[in-house]
């Protein structure tokens, strides 16, 4: 059966037969407006009727009319990098799954019908796209979902990725196949190890590289890194990847079973091939001797391939709320009385909630994104490109930085091709790359916390782990803050997905600001539904603005 029909006829009941909605039938003097809104306390003024109803209608109104807030927004027309206009044959945009040529080009009939399907949102048209081999894509149609809490997916603004010919692609590039290189570099070796300093070398060249720099230059300290606050201050990884999670009557230890070292996929042209057209991988692979702490790139890319998807933020959550007297925001309204607590509203319950409802909402922001409107290639497919172009065997715009980088050069004497190794050994999913979907979790998760938290609180006794992530030390050379360590955590979890050479860069900055946005339409919404005598949301965002978010800001 078509989905696309059934939704269209409940939206029309609920415009026919809803009559009392239609504007028409608003009464001015009971419609809730933002002067409905008490300026000193954010609380909802009730109006009208008694008792139940005087509830249920106060339920009703607030529900309409921020529906009506959301709906008059001015609705964004998303724009692409045009690659896909520009190119015939797609060479582009995403493809894996799809049938292909021996270059590794998709059938030109095959995306025609995949395009078809993404144009009509027709569920017959999805079932009639032609697929290379077994593998599904992944949930094409989530982005027609609707969103009842904050921001529509389709109002959200997402700037586009850098073009296939552009520089910044390029340059992406070759910080991939630097990341590629040195996953098994364990990170308190980065300010030695000899491949390092290479990468550090090569990406000083590249005056289109856009990540994180000290005084204009990449160092071994901004390597790999995030741009947020606090992301280039102290280790590279998180304080909540590694402290032990209270788990109801348990404790969990963040300790993992990873991949040895020196385990990379996809470097062989037939095996590459394969896995485009869809069909399983063939090449296994076998795990360390035991579980550790994350320790290299290798093992946070594995963490982000085997994690669910609001994991790491449910674990800072959990690790938060039993600090003893949790570190809450100053502008949680039971944060001084002197009678009663926090639990539903303002609690643990509370919080834990707003996590796993933001990760899945951001979700759908990005899934709309990548397949209704960027459709960006993913770096293995760039990779088969890259490897094409050089061997003769097709020629395509590839801009030089890549194509005269010591790291592609380094990469084929490695693996004897100019593929980009992947960590997977089925490489990317099948999904479009931008924007990555656990970069807009991890800002959409993190905005919650950073909202709910006290973000200037002091982490206590930080720790790093030992090279053979079998133990935790002290860790002394810095302060390190509860705001910081999370927009660390946000960006550990979204450029490993880089490291495991699946996403670009700029899919997992890009991706963070729009998991902050539906974060910051979401708690927008909520902040008119508490009673409490709330002051508002305020927390630092991702460009180190401020955000003050209540009814009366």
């Amino acid at each position: 059966m078509d989905t696309k029909q059934p939704r269209r006829a409940v939206l029309g009941m609920l415009m026919t037969a809803g009559a009392a909605v239609k504007a028409a039938t608003v009464d001015e003097g009971t419609a809730v407006k933002a002067s409905s809104f008490n300026e000193g306390s954010a609380k909802l003024v009730l109006t009208g009727g008694s008792g139940a109803q005087q509830r249920a209608n106060d339920a009703f109104r607030l529900r309409r009319d921020l529906a009506l807030l959301q709906r008059d927004q001015s609705v964004i027309q998303p724009r692409t990098n045009g690659d896909e206009q520009l190119y015939p044959n797609y060479i582009g945009n995403y493809s894996k799954g799809l049938p292909h040529n021996a270059q590794g080009e998709v059938d030109p009939s095959a995306y025609a019908a995949f395009l078809k399907a993404t144009e009509s949102g027709q569920n017959a048209d999805y079932e009639a796209i032609p697929l290379g081999g077994k593998a599904k894509l992944a949930d094409p149609q989530a982005g027609y979902a609707y969103d009842l809490i904050g921001k529509d997916s389709h109002k959200q603004l997402l700037a586009p990725p850098p073009a296939l010919a552009s520089a910044e692609a390029s340059c992406e590039m070759v910080e991939l196949y630097w990341q590629a290189l040195t996953r098994d570099v364990p990170f308190s070796q980065f300010r030695t190890d000899p491949t390092i300093l290479n990468a550090v070398s090569d990406l000083n060249f590249l005056s289109a590289f856009t990540g994180p720099k000290q005084n204009g230059h990449v160092t071994t300290d901004t390597l790999f890194r995030g741009a947020t606050p606090g992301d280039l201050n102290g280790p590279y990884v998180s304080q909540f990847l590694y402290r032990d999670v209270p788990y109801g009557p348990s404790t969990i230890v963040q300790k993992y079973r990873t991949p040895r070292a020196g385990i990379d996929f996809l470097t062989g042209y037939g095996e590459w091939l394969s896995v485009q057209n869809g069909n399983p991988a063939t090449m296994g692979f076998s795990f360390n001797d035991a579980p550790r702490y994350i320790v290299n790139q290798r093992d946070l890319a594995w963490f982000v391939h085997q994690d669910f998807s609001f994991q790491a933020y449910l674990n800072a959550c959990l690790v938060l709320l039993s600090a003893g007297g949790a570190p809450v925001s100053d502008s949680n309204p039971y944060r001084t009385s002197k009678t009663q607590g926090g639990f539903s509203t303002f609690g643990a319950p509370h919080i834990l909630d707003l996590v796993t409802n933001f990760a899945n909402a951001g979700l759908r922001a990005a899934w709309y994104g990548k397949w209704q409107v960027h459709r960006r290639l993913r770096p293995e497919a760039f990779g088969g490109l890259i490897h094409n172009h050089l061997t003769g065997a097709a020629k395509y715009p590839i801009e030089k930085s890549v194509l005269n980088s010591a790291a592609l050069k380094a990469s084929a004497a490695a693996f004897g091709t100019y593929l980009h190794p992947s960590a997977y050994p089925e490489g990317s999913p099948t999904h479009p790359a931008y924007t990555a979907g656990h970069a807009v979790i991890a800002g959409a998760c993190v905005t919650a916390l950073k909202a709910f938290f006290n973000e200037t609180a002091v982490v206590t006794n930080p720790v790093v782990p030992s090279d053979d992530g079998q133990t935790l030390v002290p860790y002394t050379s810095g302060v390190l803050t509860v705001g910081d360590e999370l927009n660390k955590l946000a960006a550990n979890i979204s450029l490993a997905r880089n490291a495991a050479g699946v996403h670009y860069r700029s899919d997992g900055i890009n991706g963070l600001l729009l998991g902050e946005s539906v974060a910051i339409g979401m708690l927008r919404d909520l902040a008119y539904t508490y009673t409490e005598p709330f002051q508002g949301f305020n927390f630092t965002k991702f460009d180190g603005s401020r955000a003050s978010i209540c009814p009366q800001c």
